[in-house]
């Protein structure tokens, strides 16, 4: 039945001028339906609008035009209908919705507790926009973590990005701002506008938004995950063997750039062929989550919490990571929490003031980036990148996290000079909030996440880097609790003595044996990363001295010297192929390089080759991965060899393991361009004779394919300090690998 509703008094002057300045924190305390003496009155806000009914089962009422997109009534009704919605006529349409401001909030308060407290590890189901069903409603939850705001609004499509009739609520001390809004859904744009302590205005994307548009547009997207996973099997095996003590070699890409133009369904049916087939056990992804500049390769984020949209759908990216996982692939991410940019419509002074980066100015600005960092200290900022990572891992399955530029967190004076920075507490120099966060983001990822390791790219000497968090070291700091440390200090000696003629390499033989003294200090990763082939650096085989067949032989070579040193294991791609131009995220790897058309492609095909067979030989072999962090597990024959340019020495794995037989390989790396004859070499004696099980000089690798065809006899000499000795052939630029027969 049609009820006519009796005129209330307008929305107060206070509320009504706040309501329409964005600067209201209780919008529901005004709009929805109320009780009152006479009646229920109800108040809704609907700009644009030529008028408001409410309606519920056998009810229609009219509501007054109380002018500049207010309506209110009063029906004489002794309770608020359950279900009444309103029916808004515009000039050319009519709209029957659930009413926005009848709902209670649709956070808990179980949740603003754990966001007051800083510790909800899972903050992404608590913040952003979420599709749900609430008190019988469809639609979206948005919420918004914005404590400097005087006001907040939601934009978007659905009300035409004009937030007047779309305030939020503020959900007490929590600074959290929340709005249920019904028929709002999957694939709906939005925005927070947010009203700042001056009074202006700001329009902002979600910080917790789990998609967002394509760049340059950057909008967060409303979405809804659909993904059904099938790596179960995956899953349950990964924990299985701690990393350190498996084999680990990963193949470091850029998505958008290893096949330009493919998306990541297109990716999911040709990257894990192609993967597996080279025998990596891993895949390093540079950083997914989006980001606003495609020349940053995803190092400046804006999306902690959206796979980039330039592929496709965050479906569309875990469809890419179980393939993976059903190839085999584990699925490793760079994680950017370092800092972030200055965007105007990202966090940068997110809701007027200082909320994610540092109050203090000279904490904030990155000084080689232009960027801001991180305030590692506020514990609002530290729950919102905990969870960040713990969101990767479970809810993308990500075996792990790359963390990168872990110096530029540690250390006060990074970058700075003297009256830059301002001492710890302690009179150091060392970023105790940011020790702290790694450490916390460390013990629960690891809690949380069953065999995912995290990878700290970290260029100095802190003490710990890999140790766990509650053993304290010499410093006085415990471990900062990574799984694994990407060895900078093997990377830049080694490439600077195969950079150098052998001739003169002789005067750097100690760049070679160095990582040595500190090999057993953290868990180390090998990387020859993507950084090592870009701006002016040349490619890996480019690096190399002498024409093109000793520089693709001095590549073989290093690769199977890295191999085989105790660490895991990471190139870029391209350079498993020896590509001789840099990498650029504007065209890709040179594929047309294995072209069979191209002259040179056997030559290039020959390396890919080798590739293979080292993670074939690699995996097969125990002895180079089980026991990496173990002194135990390396042992040299020939360190000294300097005029030689000969490194030689012994991998062991666990004699008790049933993946092996107890017995060694034998390493050998010859750096320089002659055949050494009758060479000899000290080993164990209780082996009667040594097979090559890899070679970097065969013909099919593009060498001059001069082996120890035979198995070679051990003879009763001593050398090198043992009691036996084999006598061998070398080829020139190559790395031999030999194990008792």
């Amino acid at each position: 039945m049609k009820k006519s509703s009796r005129p209330t008094s307008p929305v107060p002057r206070a509320d009504r001028a706040r309501l329409l300045g964005g600067t209201h924190h209780d919008p529901h305390g005004v709009l929805g339906a109320h009780v009152v003496r006479e009646g229920i009155a109800f108040r809704a806000l609907r700009p644009y609008a030529r008028s408001v009914a409410v309606v519920a089962k056998d009810l229609r009422a009219e509501l007054q035009d109380d002018g500049e997109g207010f309506f209110s009534g009063v029906l004489p009704l002794r309770e608020i209908p359950d279900d009444y919605r309103l029916r808004i006529t515009y000039e050319d349409t009519e709209l029957e919705i659930h009413d926005a401001y009848r709902f209670l909030p649709a956070l808990g308060e179980f949740d603003l507790h754990l966001i007051g407290e800083g510790r909800h590890e899972q903050l992404w189901h608590a913040l952003g926009s979420r599709p749900m069903v609430h008190e019988g409603a469809t639609g979206t939850r948005f919420t918004v973590w914005a404590p400097n705001a005087l006001g907040v609004r939601v934009v978007g499509n659905f009300n035409f990005w004009d937030g007047t009739g779309f305030p939020m609520r503020s959900l007490g001390g929590s600074g959290v701002w929340e709005l249920f809004v019904p028929s709002v859904g999957e694939g709906e744009l939005y925005k927070y506008e947010i009203t700042r302590p001056d009074g202006s205005k700001t329009l902002r994307a979600d910080p917790l938004a789990r998609r967002t548009e394509i760049p340059p547009a950057n909008s967060s997207v409303v979405h809804e995950s659909h993904h059904e996973w099938h790596d179960e099997e995956w899953l349950a095996r990964r924990a299985e063997v701690p990393v350190h003590e498996a084999p680990f070699s990963v193949y470091e890409m850029h998505l958008a750039s290893w096949r330009p133009g493919l998306t990541y369904r297109q990716l999911a049916e040709q990257l894990p062929a192609y993967v597996a087939d080279l025998g990596f056990t891993h895949v390093e992804l540079m950083p997914v989550a989006e980001h606003p500049f495609g020349g940053s390769w995803g190092y400046q984020v804006t999306g902690f919490y959206a796979p980039t949209a330039r592929l496709g759908s965050p479906d569309d990216f875990k469809y890419l990571v179980d393939a993976l996982h059903r190839a085999g692939i584990g699925v490793l991410m760079d994680w950017v929490p370092a800092h972030f940019p200055r965007d105007d419509w990202a966090l940068a002074e997110f809701d007027g003031r200082t909320l994610y980066e540092h109050e203090d100015p000279d904490r904030a600005a990155h000084p080689d980036w232009g960027t801001l960092e991180f305030d590692y200290g506020r514990k609002e900022v530290r729950n919102f990148l905990v969870a960040n990572a713990s969101y990767w891992c479970e809810e993308f399955h990500i075996d792990g996290l790359r963390v990168d530029a872990v110096a530029s967190m540690l250390y006060l004076d990074y970058s700075r000079e003297n009256g830059e920075w301002t001492p710890n507490v302690h009179g150091g120099r060392e970023n105790l909030d940011a020790v702290a966060f790694l450490q916390e983001m460390n013990a629960t990822v690891y809690r949380r996440a069953p065999g995912v390791v995290t990878i700290a790219e970290e260029s100095t000497a802190w003490d710990g880097v890999t140790r766990a968090t509650h053993h304290e070291g010499p410093g006085g700091f415990g471990g900062l609790g990574f799984g694994l440390k990407w060895n900078m200090g093997w990377m830049h000696d080694s490439l600077d003595y195969v950079s150098k003629e052998p001739v003169h390499r002789k005067f750097h033989h100690n760049e070679m044996t160095f990582s040595m003294v500190y090999a057993y200090s953290e868990n180390y990763v090998l990387p020859i990363s993507h950084d090592e082939v870009v701006h002016g650096k040349r490619s890996l085989v480019s690096k190399m001295p002498g024409d093109w067949w000793q520089q693709r032989a001095n590549h073989r070579a290093y690769l199977g010297f890295m191999w085989a040193h105790p660490g895991k294991q990471l190139i870029f791609m391209g350079q498993e192929f020896a590509q001789g131009a840099e990498w650029s995220e504007g065209h890709g790897p040179d594929w047309w390089l294995l072209d069979p058309a191209y002259g040179a492609e056997a030559d290039h095909r020959g390396v890919r080759d080798l590739v293979r067979d080292l993670n074939t030989v690699y995996r097969r072999e125990p002895c180079l991965w089980q026991r990496d962090t173990d002194p135990g597990g390396f042992a040299w024959v020939e360190g000294d060899a300097a005029e030689d340019n000969v490194f030689a020495f012994l991998r062991y794995g666990n004699t008790d393991s049933k993946d092996t037989d107890g017995a060694p390989l034998l390493a050998i790396s010859h750096f320089s361009p002659v055949v050494r004859h009758e060479y000899r070499l000290g080993v164990p004696g209780e082996f009667t004779a040594w097979q090559e099980v890899l070679n970097t000089d065969l013909a099919r690798y593009g060498g001059g394919d001069v082996t120890n065809p035979d198995p070679v006899k051990t003879e009763p000499v001593a050398s090198h300090g043992r009691p036996a000795s084999l006598r061998l052939t070398l080829p020139p630029l190559a790395t031999v690998w030999l194990r008792p027969v």
